[in-house]
């Protein structure tokens, strides 16, 4: 996680979570990657809160280790916030993993999502970038309401985003942000049909080692970003 997206994150849990309550917090990718120590925990140390760090993987961080990709360890209606920050980009069918955040955020429960908007491929998958329309489609695929969407884009010229003046500093990477809530009248009946079918299908794929790359995309490396 580069130091803009913590910030981001850290703008959210001030805007969003007044300190004067408990929270039952889920963190869906958790796990600290090597040579890295910002976490999302640490923005809520001065919180009263129940923090549960998911991944499909042990690690540094982590509490509780998923044994199925997209179902999460935790009951319906149970967390007040779910967190992700930086890792929807490697999450091959995050539509799927935004049904189980809709289903154990309580009524009125909100989810923080960091993804990047630019930057290079890195990691195992790395499948999407994020604009704040994207998020419009999260909301509307899994019935939730988008409080707030953005990207930083860089300064434009023209009419284009000057993509090409960005330095490989602090801007190099673009973050997207959107902050979901879960409605009172939330459709359940329905979403549970919904989610039901998405992520029994989801489940039975995994991850994409039985769909082998194309021969003329050439292998990469595994890059931490």
């Amino acid at each position: 996680m580069h130091r803009s997206a913590f910030d981001h994150m850290q703008l959210c849990v001030q805007r969003y979570l007044p300190r004067n309550r408990p929270y039952r917090v889920i963190e869906l990718g958790a796990r600290l990657p090597a040579k890295q120590k910002l976490t999302h925990r640490q923005l809520l140390t001065d919180y009263e809160v129940d923090y549960v760090g998911l991944d499909i993987r042990p690690g540094e961080n982590v509490d509780v280790v998923m044994t199925r990709p997209y179902r999460f360890p935790a009951r319906s209606n149970s967390a007040d916030v779910v967190i992700s920050g930086q890792v929807f980009e490697h999450i091959p069918f995050f539509w799927a993993s935004m049904l189980e955040i809709a289903r154990v955020l309580k009524p009125l429960g909100y989810a923080f999502i960091t993804a990047p908007s630019r930057g290079h491929e890195h990691s195992k998958y790395d499948c999407w970038r994020y604009y704040p329309d994207g998020f419009r489609a999260m909301a509307a695929f899994s019935a939730l309401q988008l409080r707030e969407a953005h990207t930083d884009f860089p300064s434009k010229k023209g009419h284009r985003h000057d993509y090409g003046s960005l330095e490989l500093g602090s801007s190099y990477w673009g973050d997207s942000v959107g902050v979901f809530q879960k409605p009172v009248r939330y459709p359940r009946f329905r979403m549970t049909v919904v989610r039901g079918v998405t992520c029994w299908w989801a489940n039975r794929i995994g991850d994409l080692e039985g769909t082998p790359r194309p021969k003329h995309i050439p292998e990469r490396g595994s890059v931490t970003g």
